[in-house]
């Protein structure tokens, strides 16, 4: 431990004279993991389940891969709001063309109900799996929860729910883990070797827009603008971008391994089974005569839980993302920010009673994140490599170059899907 903390006060010898230990790391620690929760949702778990049971480990690549980018844009996305005190949404409406910006942002509102599509119908499946109630009670349900959570709770609590929450997902899976045979070796290569399996683009594209999800980073950047540091002097803001970037690169890398270990999983009991999952309630009926009843109720528990925090992410994002239309920061107290996380809410659940397969319309909600997610990219990257907005915090060249590659990647990676759709 001592020579981690050795090598983080070198990586920090610059930034402030204080002592660095432990605890000071630990205090910038939580607005990752708020994002990390979002990648770790509902939609996360039938793209995992359907990439592990339908092509074993061979899949783990895209995790891994998405990660990578997901901890550049994540970390971009902070440093936004840590340099200029702006959200994405607040940004954008300061610094583009008013059509240009509400294009954009209206864009991302979709996208946000989309994910809580995908989350309230994550949590109604778990209480499903635990409490046999319909899905659409079971969304209602979830939908006046998680609506009571975020309109009465201060955000710092929220922050330590959601937390939590990470803390009790993670163990859940670790659990799961050590029930099931894994073949380690196959594993550690499909994690790191690219492969495309015949039919396998809709799975790839629905992880990857599972993974890096373009609320999330309104999110993230929404979460750090609160702190308002922008006015510090600029020896505070380099140290808090160090900061920032260690918590993003934690809290990323918890995300990936939540997400490898539900392949994993699929992986070892429905593939080497032959046993496709098409719904995540199947999944659950299909652990419990292979692995026993405690696997089946953690698998459960866990999906709640993933459900419910999630959907409090996705609110917040929503909530940003209207107000930031209007120039205004987020402030739940706020009728512009409660309208914002209403439409996002409500209109998730709505559109739950129109789903006839609910495990198919979670693939699908992914896919629309994946389509739109360009957009918020590019539009990012722009904000941040603009001195007239960032100032003398604006991206470098090196920067821009890694950050745009990832936004072609991704694009290219989007028109393969369409083109595959509609061959």
């Amino acid at each position: 431990m001592s020579g981690f903390l050795a090598k983080i006060r070198e990586l920090f010898k610059d930034a402030t004279p204080a002592r660095i230990t432990g605890l000071e790391i630990l205090k910038y620690i939580g607005p990752g993991l708020l994002v990390t929760v979002g990648f770790i949702d509902p939609g996360n778990w039938a793209s995992n389940m359907a990439a592990g049971s339908q092509f074993g480990y061979t899949l783990l690549w895209i995790v891994t891969l998405s990660t990578i980018m997901l901890i550049f844009l994540q970390h971009n996305a902070a440093h936004l709001g840590i340099s200029t005190g702006l959200c994405i949404s607040e940004a954008a409406t300061k610094h583009l063309r008013p059509t240009v910006s509400r294009t954009i942002l209206i864009s991302a509102m979709l996208a946000c109900v989309s994910t809580a599509l995908a989350e309230i119908l994550g949590a109604a499946i778990a209480l499903k799996m635990l409490f046999n109630l319909p899905l659409k009670i079971g969304s209602v349900l979830a939908l006046i929860f998680v609506s009571w959570m975020l309109y009465t709770n201060a955000y710092r609590k929220i922050e330590k729910i959601i937390i939590g929450f990470v803390s009790l997902i993670g163990i859940a899976f670790i659990v799961e883990i050590l029930l099931v045979k894994v073949d380690w070796t196959v594993a550690a290569a499909g994690t790191v070797v690219p492969l495309f399996p015949l039919g396998s683009m809709v799975i790839i594209m629905s992880v990857l827009g599972a993974v890096v999800m373009p609320h999330n980073l309104f999110l993230h950047s929404e979460i750090i603008q609160s702190r308002q540091w922008q006015n510090e002097k600029e020896e505070f803001i380099k140290d808090r971008l160090k900061f920032e970037f260690l918590d993003t690169l934690f809290s990323m890398g918890v995300g990936w391994a939540i997400n490898s270990a539900m392949i994993v999983i699929a992986a070892a009991v429905f593939f080497t089974n032959s046993i496709p999952v098409t719904e995540l309630e199947q999944a659950k009926k299909t652990l419990e005569p292979l692995l026993g009843s405690t696997s089946a109720v953690v698998f459960a528990v866990a999906l709640l839980l993933a459900g419910i925090a999630s959907s409090l992410t996705a609110g917040i994002a929503g909530a940003s993302i209207f107000a930031g239309i209007l120039g205004e920061p987020y402030d739940i107290a706020d009728k512009h920010s409660r309208i914002g996380a209403g439409i996002t809410l409500i209109g998730g659940t709505v559109a739950i009673f129109f789903i006839s397969n609910p495990f198919k319309g979670l693939l699908i909600s992914q896919m629309l994140l994946s389509i739109q997610l360009p957009i918020t990219v590019f539009t990012l990257i722009y904000l941040t490599s603009s001195k007239k907005v960032m100032g003398k915090f604006k991206n470098d060249m090196l920067g821009s170059i890694i950050l745009y590659s990832i936004a072609i990647i991704l694009t290219v990676l989007n028109i393969k899907l369409l083109i595959d759709s509609f061959a």
